[in-house]
């Protein structure tokens, strides 16, 4: 697997600075929040210096364009970690939350890169943060009725698309918290590359079961709106969807285990979505979880900030490149989003 990022990175204490953000209570938010940096392309200036009220048209060609390019370059940098070529993909699952398109990613990427056209292909659009899992779950599925074909799951998140800046409390929470990335993964059921090309030193896990969990009454927690005075969607995050995280994570945790038998404690290795540092916190709590189970969710969120749809792909590759997984290990993944939704996977290595 491998991820990308937009070029330009800037500090949250920047960001307070060039925004022009005077309030002291949504500058708290910005830099009290566990993030340091993130990835993200901000709007054009206009003469005076000040940055221009994009039009939802033009974050739509923000999405496209970077969606399309860091999602390109996380396939690519994929696919030369196991040795592989663009025309041997043999499915595309292409997963994003930060605008829509049609024709959407899987095809706009499968010009992109030259993969070939008989390549068989599915968009995941509109699910969220949690979307990463849902994606895996159908290019798992797809992998187990082709035995030996590549199937590749890529989640492009461009959030920068998806900002209006009206001076609230409630734009500024999903304004300090979401930053601009992809991530890819390759995906095989058995066949040569689940083998071939894979680098020393990184195990490949085997998915054993998914389970998930939704939160019907909280079902308006996360969501977009229209905003007839910006013009634009924009997203909401109610403040309760910690706690009510929190409050059902148990449930379809241990769901997930009773199916294989397992015990919470036995569980080697936590790859949890960055969702920020009260769903993490809540997480940790409810679960009895340790800061280094979850040491790799808080270093992505620090450096990256909530990347959606991808955060736990990024929070997995630094969990490959610590070195420190060891064959017969179990991993728990787990993604939480709109519905309000949690998404696990059981792997072992």
């Amino acid at each position: 697997m491998a991820t990308a990022n937009p070029p330009t990175v800037y500090s949250q204490r920047e960001l307070v600075d060039m925004l022009a953000i005077d309030d002291p209570k949504i500058r708290g938010v910005f830099l009290n929040g566990g993030i340091e940096h993130r990835h993200l392309t901000l709007p054009p200036v206009d003469a005076q210096g000040n940055f221009r009220s994009e039009t939802q048209g033009e974050l739509l060609r923000k999405h496209r364009h970077y969606g399309v390019r860091t999602g390109a370059s996380a396939i690519r940098r994929c696919l030369d970690g196991i040795g592989k070529e663009p025309h041997e993909v043999d499915y595309l699952v292409a997963v994003t939350t930060t605008g829509f398109l049609t024709p959407g990613f899987s095809a706009l990427l499968i010009n992109e890169l030259g993969l070939s056209p008989q390549t068989a292909r599915l968009d995941v659009v509109g699910m969220g943060c949690n979307a990463g899992l849902n994606g895996l779950t159908a290019a798992a599925a797809w992998s187990t009725a082709n035995p030996g074909r590549l199937a590749i799951l890529v989640c492009s998140e461009a959030c920068s698309a998806a900002y209006v800046y009206d001076g609230t409390m409630r734009t500024a929470v999903v304004n300090s918290l979401f930053g601009d990335g992809a991530a890819a993964v390759a995906i095989s059921a058995g066949g040569s590359h689940t083998t071939a090309g894979r680098p020393a030193g990184f195990p490949t896990p085997r998915l054993l079961d998914m389970r998930s969990y939704m939160i019907t009454h909280a079902v308006q927690a996360m969501r977009y709106d229209w905003d007839d005075d910006a013009g634009k969607f924009s997203f909401y995050l109610d403040k309760e969807v910690p706690y009510e995280v929190g409050a059902h994570v148990e449930r379809v945790v241990d769901r997930l285990l009773d199916g294989a038998g397992l015990r919470r404690r036995e569980i080697a290795h936590w790859i949890v979505h960055s969702g920020g540092k009260k769903v993490i916190d809540a997480v940790k709590i409810n679960l009895g979880l340790t800061s280094h189970d979850l040491r790799h969710t808080v270093s992505v969120m620090r450096d990256y900030g909530n990347l959606s749809s991808g955060s736990f792909l990024f929070s997995y590759r630094r969990l490959l490149l610590e070195g420190r997984v060891a064959q017969g290990d179990h991993a728990v993944f787990m993604t939480m989003g709109p519905g309000s939704q949690i998404e696990t996977a059981l792997l072992r290595f």
